[in-house]
């Protein structure tokens, strides 16, 4: 069995400090094997254009990674979490993935979302799984938009993910429908980690924008069922344990393999 921690919260915009101190608290005394947090947890979402985002942005040897590494130590658990990620003058929607002793892994957005797309670059990490030093379990990493993307959470199956985890600043109500999709379909574990509260920005041409993020933060069970899932509003760590094993047996009935029975050559795209 395997122990994960969603922690939804309500980040501050432009208080990378304040925000670390939040996630601090909210797991003392947790005891866990992954800890997986929102996307952009340590900056906030709403950023105007990627000079802004460039500016908020930390390299990977940043206070906020040396945070998240120690975190990883402390529990003696996989860390996910998303962060502003500078590289030169490009600066990327990234997750990290902190294990016990110090290794890091960087996941950088793929599918971006609307005003996304004038703030950062595109990702260009692709998709992997990264196993567990201390448990027998296979993770592999999406953010928030890859979601709507059913090739995202396909490629991580195909590579072996028991579970899914998804970094996301949710806005909408819709995302329910495919995550669970996303967890039926390929027979894996889907962890949501969404934050809560409001963002409002006054915009260049004088315009507001005002962004409530939906929260729920949930975990999937493989059958596409929540499992444990976080209201809307709430700043809570969600705790519960799951058995990644269970998702290695890709059988549906006694004929069908949902990867094995996979017709490539008849797709498109």
């Amino acid at each position: 069995m395997l122990k994960i921690s969603l922690v939804q919260f309500t980040p501050e915009f432009g208080a990378p400090a304040k925000n670390l101190q939040h996630i601090a608290g909210l797991l003392q005394g947790v005891e866990t094997d992954i800890i997986l947090l929102p996307e952009l947890c340590t900056t906030g979402y709403s950023f105007l254009n990627q000079a802004e985002a460039l500016a908020a942005a930390e390299r990977l040897d940043g206070e906020s990674i040396a945070f998240f590494k120690q975190l990883a130590n402390e529990h003696k658990a996989m860390v996910i979490a998303g962060f502003a990620e500078r590289d030169g003058e490009n600066v990327y929607n990234s997750a990290l993935i902190a294990l016990p002793g110090g290794e890091l892994k960087v996941y950088r957005k793929t599918h971006l979302f609307f005003r996304e797309k004038v703030c950062f670059s595109e990702g260009n990490s692709g998709f992997f799984i990264v196993d567990h030093p201390l448990k027998d379990c296979k993770v592999g990493v999406m953010v928030c938009n890859d979601w709507r993307y059913p090739e995202a959470a396909r490629s991580l199956a195909l590579l072996g993910a028991d579970i899914i985890a998804c970094p996301s600043n949710l806005v909408s109500n819709v995302w329910g429908i495919g995550m669970a999709a996303r967890a039926l379909e390929n027979k894996v574990y889907v962890a949501v980690a969404n934050r809560c509260g409001t963002e409002t920005r006054q915009m260049n041409d004088g315009s507001t924008q005002s962004l409530t993020f939906t929260g729920g933060s949930v975990v999937y069970n493989f059958t596409g069922e929540p499992i444990e899932q976080a209201d809307k509003t709430e700043q809570r760590v969600t705790s519960l344990e799951i058995d990644p094993l269970l998702t290695r047996d890709k059988f549906f009935n006694a004929y069908n393999d949902l990867l094995n029975d996979r017709r490539p050559e008849y797709y498109l795209g």
